[in-house]
């Protein structure tokens, strides 16, 4: 016999008989089938009815209608379609196209350079003394020459740069404000939720005054940044995910709530083939800072270390590489000028920012090739984006940073006295 074989393991209905309160004596499963049977079909089909008669009630109209049915209500989404529309038209005079003219330098005897013009997006956000100022992504002003922007109407207007931040991928404009009657009505990307209506309007193609409406997919999303654009990531930026269609010449276009209010803007797309609705707005709450800071400055005062660095785990992961590679009988050697050295560091350190040159604050606060930090302050410091992170959002121009590194093994500490970071400055 099986373990579940038994009456009180088993699973089966067996077929004993039960106590029939109604009629007062016992009545075995199987017995009276007929009866039963036609008892069952008698009882569903007056369920079916009363039920096929309840419902229909729902949908006449006993108001005097002539018996008409009722058709379900369609409000939420004609809502939703109404807000679009109103809100797009409420932004849409405030969303201007912008042309960027390059010009590149030719070895071609007495020409000397050529005009190239790039697209983008920029929203206007406030008139003042006769000047409308423009907010839009960084990337949308690189190596500008002449900038111009395209009102919705078609106008043209020359404009040019307030100022721009490679590291919030941020700019402003500021062009004649005559020809301007509509601002954007600038809202809290903090009170949007995931799933809420966005509208993304910009230039995308070429295709002005483009329209397109999706949810908020994620409000925290964080993606890695090469500020360098050499493939290595020294930078994070948290972000507002969207399926609206963001494309080429969207960037600096304005994400919309369905108040009509702005509420990021847009940034970038995933690219890969294959992918689609995935797009990025910076959220305006982290934006408006940065502007204001250009608006008064030209640039984002950020406080200057001076180094140019890697993470320390990933030259450690080169250094392994490399030894496996001379472990192999068969692999090519590596030339003796493209060794890489091992950093002598406690074994338990694995992690930090190698020093690869040190300038300005650093070099004259006595750090050097080949230090690895490992703490800023009291804060432990396991890659360059949090190197950057640390400065940026914790300490000013002026003040006074402990670093606490390695060298030829041992753990040192000294106080650099961090400076104002220029344009062109690590």
């Amino acid at each position: 016999m099986g373990l579940f074989d038994d009456d009180f393991y088993s699973t089966r209905v067996k077929r004993k008989t039960r106590r029939n309160f109604r009629f007062g004596r016992e009545r075995s499963f199987g017995t009276d089938r007929y009866g039963s049977m036609f008892r069952v079909a008698l009882i569903s089909s007056l369920a079916s009815s009363l039920v096929v008669a309840f419902v229909f009630t729902l949908f006449i109209d006993h108001g005097g209608g002539g018996g008409q049915v009722k058709m379900v209500s369609s409000a939420p989404i004609q809502e939703t379609s109404e807000r679009t529309i109103t809100a797009s038209a409420k932004i849409r005079p405030a969303v201007v196209s912008i042309i960027n003219r390059t010009k590149q330098n030719l070895d071609l005897g007495d020409e000397e350079s050529l005009d190239n013009a790039s697209l983008g997006s920029g929203v206007i956000f406030e008139k003042k003394d006769g000047k409308a100022h423009i907010i839009t992504n960084a990337h949308v002003l690189q190596d500008a020459a002449e900038v111009q922007v395209v009102l919705v109407g078609g106008k043209m207007l020359p404009a040019k740069i307030v100022g721009k931040d490679t590291i919030s991928d941020l700019a402003v404009l500021e062009t004649d404000a005559a020809s301007i009657d509509v601002v954007a009505s600038v809202g809290d990307s903090e009170a949007l939720r995931e799933g809420e209506t966005v509208i993304a309007i910009g230039n995308p193609l070429g295709f002005g005054d483009s329209l397109t409406s999706g949810i908020v997919s994620n409000l925290h999303r964080v993606l890695p940044i090469s500020l360098n654009q050499n493939g290595i990531y020294d930078w994070e930026e948290e972000v507002i995910q969207t399926d609206a269609a963001i494309n080429a010449g969207n960037s600096g276009g304005a994400l919309v709530d369905l108040d009509g209010k702005l509420v990021g803007i847009n940034s970038m797309k995933v690219a890969d083939m294959g992918v689609e609705g995935i797009g990025f707005a910076i959220p305006i709450n982290d934006a408006m800072p940065i502007v204001g800071e250009l608006l008064d400055h030209g640039k984002v005062l950020r406080p200057y270390l001076g180094i140019y660095s890697m993470d320390f785990a990933s030259y450690l992961d080169s250094v392994k590489e490399q030894q496996a590679i001379e472990e192999d009988p068969e692999a090519e050697k590596i030339p003796e000028d493209q060794k890489l050295t091992p950093i002598p560091v406690p074994d338990n350190v694995k992690k930090g920012v190698l020093i690869m040159e040190a300038t300005g604050p650093a070099k004259e606060a006595g750090l050097k090739l080949n230090d690895v930090i490992v703490k800023f302050d009291d804060q432990k410091i396991d890659n360059a984006v949090e190197m950057r992170k640390y400065l940026y959002n914790n300490k000013k121009i002026g003040e006074s940073l402990t670093v606490t590194f390695y060298r030829d093994g041992k753990q040192q500490q000294l106080s650099v006295k961090l400076a104002e970071k220029s344009d062109d400055s690590e």
